[in-house]
């Protein structure tokens, strides 16, 4: 059974920091990519960052470039996405997915995890 769970969500106050982690297990996820996405309430789904498990190519959203960085630990089965200066408006549930179709929709993932919470307070 294929499985994503993230973790590392919280509240902090404006300009802080958090890394959220992303284990996933259950399947070779070796020809993936995965992503990070968040939804804010009353908001789509947003895409915001993504790395190939293999060759950990990595994409970004231009919302969250220079302030978002991915990264994966292929022994841990781990993805990472460490957040930096966090704004009010980076307040959201935030999922890490799975695809092996195009990074950047929210609609070729095939796994997604439980979501985490992020609030920022300002």
């Amino acid at each position: 059974q294929v499985q994503l769970v993230e973790s590392g969500g919280g509240l902090v106050q404006a300009g802080g920091s958090l890394r959220l982690s992303c284990a996933a297990s259950g399947r070779t996820f070796s020809s993936y990519v995965m992503g990070w996405f968040r939804q804010a309430p009353g908001k789509e789904r947003e895409f915001l960052v993504a790395i190939t498990w293999s060759a950990g190519n990595t994409y970004y959203a231009d919302s969250v470039k220079g302030r978002f960085t991915i990264s994966r630990d292929n022994a841990k089965n781990t993805v990472y996405l460490q957040m930096n200066s966090l704004k009010p408006e980076d307040t959201a549930v935030y999922y890490c997915a799975a695809t092996r179709g195009y990074y950047g929709n929210y609609r070729t993932y095939d796994y997604w995890g439980q979501g985490t919470q992020v609030t920022v307070s300002s």
